[in-house]
């Protein structure tokens, strides 16, 4: 099993190795010495693996600031880079650290740890207030269904009901009870309201200035900080100090991710004291999730993350890493005249903000333990309530052009100048309004015009491409058109088709966009013009830059390549009369990305997780109690996480040394518990870390040759297996005929490791092989079609870079199966399968940048064989070439099967 060199300490797999030297004190401290007398500049490579996105260099809190402590051995006076991740070398990263950062004052408790130690000095059951004895930990599990599913009215039912008073027996009998017990658990920051009495212009019937009255629910920002920063849960995740990455030892290449790798906070980190820690504050507003109130009253939340916890964690809906601190009023204001009401709800927004974001000022100026600094990630709308990046002219916001940015003090002075009555010329020129007091202006470390960062929803998924590029491209080849070139677009497991084409699709979300951005490309290859191709590859291009969540200097090259050549060829759009001019603010606030990318990290999608935050209650106190269960059920997870690794080190052989490379049965039991996992064989064909899978059982077993050619298509399969017997298994006389059985499976699944450029878990592949499905009489089933998917088939030496098109060969798959026992003598007993193969992939087209692949055939049949399940290296997608009109025969079901020339889709598998 896995364990820690220096105190052998076991874990359940090499990455939890990994962070529990990042988190000891004493394992980090002999790691740091034992690379500072390597020969070379590198770590040991028993301790990460490669596609880590956790550094060395992350900090516990425990350590101690002072240069003399044990704990904080003197760093050397020249540049230091160190390694992290050596076993890969496409992926290998080293960091040079910031010296003197991320340091803590004093060594302090956790509210989990003082919690801990409240109920065991009060004598409570860990359990308490619940029901003592065996049945606490139902009625817990039934407190957080309740907060969970249930408003206090439907609460109160469900605890009134017969069955639960006199079956169930809770120890709450009913919603006052119940709420009286969650009370007493341990609660987040305490929710406040504001009254805001907003004064307008319009006058009544008797001549009296209307006036409205909203509410400011929040949460002190700050405390919701410390809440993130202790929480116990995000330890492993967390960083306390800026470096930077890089790919190479010589710190020539950089590598861009988190906020930690960026410019912004390793800059602003040199202009604070010595031992300072940052906390990047990340905002984040959705106008389109409102929480609807009594009456018409309606609010718009913000949330609050910051920049400490790892990307990957912040993303997690369900790791609560992105907290609710407030709900701005959204009124109607009513009370305005119609010509100045605009200018008052932008003089209200900042006037709420300033009141949400108030504690925040002291903190970053004075410090909490943390020093305070903010990012803004609001929708495209919301940052249009605030204000624009640079001060390009309305009319020039479709050229590529390098602008000047907006400078918060001068714009500050600006605004100053207009309020005591003068008229500076840059008020109207920069496009301001006559809101005095902006949220931010006294915020410090803050450079609001920097901070906003790219909205991926709204700018480019939303925004560039679907209202702009879509909407341009169905001009161009008509609504009817366009519905049946998706209608007839090949199946692709986990891809949504577009049944009835995308004209009915009324509602719109982001996974919308993303499944038509899978296959938009190949779908338009042949029905527009060349030019017009041009430029929707390089939106697609410039769309898939921009998610990545490492960047290099090639990435963000690709990034600025990919909108020159959108401008280079866009007058093709105006040529063809399909739009007039480009001063479309979205597309402009794109060329920010690369800026925003180097200062703040790869994009962030805060909204993943905001949206889908759905707070329907109107009362603060709902929301506490709802934070106070999870914040309990946080608390439970520690403890239940400290009492394994307490047993875990009890049971530790300290003299036992394994190899930690090797993969633990803990990293794989997710993958192989419920099926046969079948290890690749260690060629240089296929990399000995990718697991194929297939059933404990199989679902169609003894099926007869007959029946494979007919339900699966397979018009030559035994010619087929003959050969594949010739050339694997020369010395057995038996000869495949038509009574011969096989077992047949459904599907493969292929699990290879993540790629560090999009995601840190692992890739997992369906390869489906399942013929059609026709209802009989009494069925209850559907029909189904039969669905064989495309296959990358390795055809040669290959590397163990999986994201190359080396090597490999397109395929159908139509059959998985095993060998049948007469077979097996001199045999290993790996599965095969039965495909169809393609031609060779040819040179990319010049404008869709897509391959072109053909049936392949050989003397009037179908080019078919046999070959070994290890051979797959991933499915891909075909998208049948349809030119300008859809032949309409074709359909989703079929078209693999009647059209003969194919593009290679590399669009499928990007995120």
């Amino acid at each position: 099993m896995p364990h820690c060199d220096f105190c052998a300490k076991e874990m359940g797999s090499k990455g939890g190795v990994r962070r529990h030297i990042n988190n000891q004190p004493d394992c980090r401290r002999q790691w740091e010495l034992l690379v500072e007398t390597q020969k070379y500049i590198g770590a040991p490579q028993a301790h990460f693996d490669s596609y880590s996105s956790y550094s060395p260099h992350r900090r516990s809190r425990s350590e101690s600031s002072n240069p003399d402590h044990p704990d904080n051995p003197a760093a050397p006076k020249h540049r230091r880079v160190t390694i992290e991740e050596v076993e890969d070398e496409d992926h290998a990263q080293y960091f040079e650290q910031c010296v003197g950062a991320g340091q803590t004052l004093r060594e302090g408790k956790t509210g989990f740890e003082r919690f801990q130690e409240y109920k065991e000095c009060m004598g409570e059951d860990k359990w308490a207030p619940f029901d003592d004895g065996y049945v606490a930990r139902e009625e817990w599990g039934l407190a957080k269904w309740l907060v969970k599913n249930l408003g206090q009215t439907r609460t109160d039912e469900f605890l009134k009901l017969p069955i639960t008073q006199n079956r169930t027996k809770p120890s709450f009998h009913n919603s006052r009870s119940f709420l009286q017990k969650v009370d007493e658990l341990p609660h987040v920051t305490a929710w406040s309201c504001k009254k805001v009495k907003v004064q307008g212009n319009e006058t009544d019937e008797k001549g009296q200035t209307l006036h409205e009255e909203v509410k400011v629910w929040m949460q002190d920002p700050v405390e919701c900080i410390k809440d993130l920063i202790g929480n116990l849960l995000f330890r492993d995740h967390m960083v306390y100090a800026p470096a930077r990455a890089y790919r190479d030892s010589a710190g020539l290449h950089q590598v861009i991710d988190d906020m930690w790798t960026a410019d912004w906070w390793c800059d602003k980190q040199k202009l604070l004291p010595k031992g300072a820690t940052i906390a990047p504050i990340i905002l984040a507003s959705d106008k389109t999730c409102l929480s609807q109130f009594r009456g018409n009253k309606s609010a718009w939340p913000v949330y609050l993350t910051i920049g400490n916890i790892a990307k990957e964690k912040r993303w997690q809906t369900s790791a609560r890493a992105t907290v609710l601190i407030g709900y701005l009023p959204a009124g109607q204001l009513d009370c305005f005249t119609s010509d100045t009401r605009s200018l008052a709800g932008y003089r209200l927004f900042h006037h709420c903000m300033s009141l949400l974001l108030e504690p925040l000022i002291a903190a970053g100026r004075n410090g909490v333990e943390m020093v305070c600094a903010d990012s803004l990630i609001p929708d495209f709308p919301e940052q249009c309530l605030v204000c624009l990046k640079c001060l390009i002219a309305a009319d020039e916001r479709g050229d590529p052009l390098t602008s000047q940015m907006w400078d918060p003090e001068v714009t500050k002075d600006i605004l100053e100048k207009r309020k005591n009555g003068q008229h500076p010329i840059q008020f109207d020129d920069n496009g301001l309004r006559a809101v005095f007091n902006p949220f931010w202006a006294n915020l410090p470390h803050t450079d609001i015009f920097l901070a906003f960062t790219p909205d991926l929803l709204h700018q480019v998924h939303k925004g560039v491409f679907k209202d702009h590029l879509v909407k341009w491209c169905l001009e161009i080849v008509g609504e009817d058109e366009m519905d049946s070139h998706f209608k007839a677009m090949p199946d692709y497991p986990g891809l949504r088709h577009f049944k009835k084409g995308i004209s009915t699709v009324r509602q719109w979300t982001g996974t919308e966009h993303k499944e038509m951005q899978h296959v938009f490309v190949g779908l338009l290859a042949g029905a527009v013009p060349s030019r017009v191709l041009v430029v929707a590859r390089a939106i697609l291009d410039f769309s898939y830059y921009a998610q990545l969540r490492m960047h290099t200097a090639e990435s963000l090259n690709g990034l600025e390549s990919a909108l020159a050549v959108f401008h280079a060829n866009k007058d093709i759009l105006q040529e063809l009369e399909v739009h007039e001019h480009f001063n479309i603010p979205k597309l402009h606030q794109i060329s920010h990305f690369v800026k925003s990318i180097t200062l703040f990290g790869s994009t962030d999608d805060t909204y993943r997780a905001s949206n889908k935050r759905d707070y329907k209650e109107q009362m603060a106190l709902w929301l506490q109690w709802q934070e106070a269960i999870f914040l309990c059920s946080s608390y439970f997870d520690w403890l239940s996480e400290r009492s394994q690794s307490a047993t875990a080190s009890s049971h530790t052989d300290p003299n036992r040394r394994n190899d930690l490379d090797s993969d633990s049965d803990a990293e794989i039991e997710e993958f192989a518990a419920p099926t046969n996992a079948i290890p690749s064989s260690p060629t240089a064909s296929s990399p000995t870390d990718v697991v194929r899978i297939l059933a404990k059982h199989p679902p169609h077993p003894r099926q007869s040759v007959d029946r494979l050619i007919t339900a699966h298509g397979a018009t030559m399969f035994l010619p087929a297996f003959k050969s594949f017997m010739r050339k694997h298994m020369p010395h057995n006389n038996i000869i495949p005929g038509p009574h011969d059985q096989f077992d047949v499976y459904r599907q493969v699944i292929i699990v290879t490791p993540p790629d560090p450029r999009i995601s840190d878990s692992p890739k997992r592949w369906h390869i489906r092989a399942t013929p059609e499905v026709q209802p009989g009489p009494a069925s209850r089933k559907p029909w189904s079609p039969a669905r064989f998917d495309m296959v990358l088939i390795s055809d040669g030496a290959r590397t163990t870079n999986l994201r190359t098109l080396e090597g490999v060969r397109v395929a159908q798959v139509h059959i998985i199966f095993t060998l049948p026992r007469q077979f097996l003598v001199g045999m290993n007993s790996r599965a095969l399968a039965y495909v169809e193969w393609f031609t060779p992939l040819r040179e990319p087209d010049p404008s869709s940048g897509l391959h072109q692949v053909l049936c392949s055939t050989r003397q009037l049949h179908r080019n078919a064989g046999v070959i070994h399940l290890d051979e797959m290296v991933c499915p891909c997608h075909l998208i049948p070439k349809m030119g300008p009109s859809v032949d309409p025969g074709w359909t989703s079901a079929n078209v693999y099967e009647t059209a003969h020339y194919f593009h290679f889709n590399t669009f499928i598998d990007l995120e």
